[in-house]
């Protein structure tokens, strides 16, 4: 994977960033451990920071051991169980990934509180800033286009999308949170590219349907709400209560 093109240079290493949004059902900070080994720029350590699958790299470079995070027990987000790991256990990580000259180096000379804070305030900076959300303004919509069933809607569409040479029926499934409308699913069922947002306006978690197991993907769509499968599809948005 390439370096992220935001560099901190603390010392003995330096920490790149980069925002990871082209993965379509996941999303997040990702956090590179750069240093010089042997004259060559080596990433040490990497932490994606993602939504759905957190996990990091010890030595991507050497034997790239991949180890998820626990979401249960790590006390708070991905970004920041790999911030407080940075300032508590980065020279043991190091020499875990296989560079003992580098762990010593650190042990010598380590990063200062000063790049330490600089590197949470960029990161954190970046995590809100660069994250990928759909906001869907149904714009062709028609009056009476909405189903109230409860304290959710049902906005039905039928959108046409000549830049991308697509249409199809789209369905949203909205509520009122704090006095404003939310997005809360919204299902693409679009002739060439097909697909679904778990949180549009949330996590932006899509999946592609795959046609040759799902079939027509409107009837999927109606046989999820049918099949009583909705209230689990809203928890996984992001929407519990």
């Amino acid at each position: 994977m390439e370096k992220g093109s935001t560099v901190i240079e603390a010392g003995a290493v330096d920490f790149a960033m980069s925002y990871r949004k082209e993965i379509m059902d996941d999303q997040g900070l990702c956090v590179q451990v750069y240093a010089d080994v042997a004259g060559k720029d080596t990433e040490i350590l990497r932490f994606d920071c993602f939504d759905q699958g957190p996990h990091y790299h010890y030595g991507p470079e050497n034997h790239n051991i991949r180890l998820f995070m626990d979401k249960t027990t790590m006390g708070g987000s991905s970004l920041g169980w790999t911030l407080r790991n940075i300032r508590e256990n980065l020279i043991s990580m190091v020499e875990r990934s296989g560079y003992s000259d580098l762990a010593k180096n650190l042990e010598s000379h380590p990063v200062s509180t000063a790049k330490l804070a600089e590197l949470e305030s960029t990161a954190r900076g970046m995590a809100n800033g660069d994250r990928r959300t759909v906001h869907h303004m149904m714009p062709e919509m028609l009056d009476g286009d909405k189903i109230e069933v409860g304290n959710i809607r049902f906005g039905l569409e039928y959108r046409h999308l000549p830049n991308i040479n697509d249409e199809g029926m789209a369905i949203h499934v909205l509520t009122d949170i704090a006095g404003h409308e939310v997005e809360l699913l919204a299902f693409d069922c679009f002739q060439v590219g097909p697909h679904y947002h778990y949180g549009p306006r949330n996590q932006d978690v899509r999946i592609y349907w795959d046609v040759t197991t799902s079939g027509e993907t409107l009837r999927w769509t109606l046989d999820q709400f049918k099949e009583g499968n909705l209230p689990d599809m809203i928890r996984r948005a992001g929407y519990p209560s």
